[in-house]
């Protein structure tokens, strides 16, 4: 069962008549078994993911979908298809130039996936140095200025021992900033969290969207998550794109199991918001009455 997030996010809007930023053409993968057969992770699809948008990946384990989001950045390199980044296909691309694009890509994981002999400030700085780019001076303006868009400024010199999952998450989250990429990745980002900390982490994802314009592709099978955060979602089933849909788009009628179960988890949370609402007012009646 999807745990429940009990907090109501206005999706910012997608502004209309733009090329998508993200464009994934015929991409396909598949997977040799070790008794010689084959696992078919993603069949033949297309899909398009529109500049400031916040993407949601769905589906059940096996479905297809982190495989789906890996051949993004072409950490998985698809059988057949083109990648598109910004007009760009990135399977044509040399190492090289595969390397300059990734720039534009960020990714943060479901462990973190943070250097645990390095501080906070060496952590986030280490896509900074990889490309060897910026002085001093420029590295050190950087990396605070990633820490304070996560509100951990305080947590400069710790180490990820010394940090909440909370707090290792975010610090994942502004590591992947640091190069001021056009995309952020997110695999399962809130699996490993607790509700609060939960809601922490998809206030600080949106506000990265709203304030930079990042476009947000986010692998989750939490449906409280996709209906807090995401503007348009994708539903895999056995590798294959059984739909899409804009989250706000309450008219069309779902066609799978867990778009279904999206527009329940939708009427749910409008109840609860409605329920607040009445509290609050009853609430405040009680003040003005004494």
């Amino acid at each position: 069962m999807a745990r429940a997030i009990s907090f109501y996010i206005m999706h910012s809007p997608t502004m209309p008549g733009l090329p998508p930023l993200i464009r994934l053409e015929a991409v396909s993968k598949t997977f040799p078994l070790p008794g010689g057969g084959s696992f078919n992770a993603v069949c033949p699809l297309s899909l398009d993911v529109a500049q400031g948008q916040i993407f949601g990946l769905i589906g059940k384990s096996g479905a297809g979908k982190s495989t789906l989001l890996r051949m993004i950045n072409l950490l998985e390199r698809p059988d057949s298809g083109r990648v598109m980044l910004d007009g760009q296909d990135l399977t044509r691309l040399s190492k090289r130039q595969l390397r300059m694009a990734r720039q534009d890509i960020g990714m943060i994981f479901q462990q973190f996936n943070l250097l645990q002999n390095a501080t906070v400030f060496d952590n986030v700085a280490f896509p900074l140095t990889l490309h060897g780019r910026f002085g001093k001076v420029e590295l050190d303006a950087r990396v605070h200025e990633c820490l304070a868009l996560v509100g951990l400024t305080d947590k400069t010199h710790h180490y990820p021992a010394q940090l909440s999952g909370g707090q290792k998450q975010r610090v994942a989250i502004a590591r992947a900033l640091a190069p001021r990429p056009k995309v952020l990745l997110c695999d399962e980002p809130t699996s490993a969290l607790d509700a609060e900390t939960t809601r922490s982490v998809l206030e600080t994802l949106l506000d990265i969207n709203r304030q930079l314009g990042v476009t947000i592709v986010i692998v989750t099978h939490e449906l409280s998550v996709v209906h807090a955060l995401c503007t348009r979602v994708a539903v895999l089933e056995q590798g294959q794109l059984v739909e899409q849909f804009d989250v706000d788009d309450h008219a069309g009628r779902r066609i799978s199991v867990l778009g279904r179960e999206l527009e329940q988890e939708r009427r749910r949370a409008e109840l609860l918001k409605a329920y607040d609402a009445n509290i609050e007012e009853r609430a405040a009646s009680s003040r003005e009455a004494v």
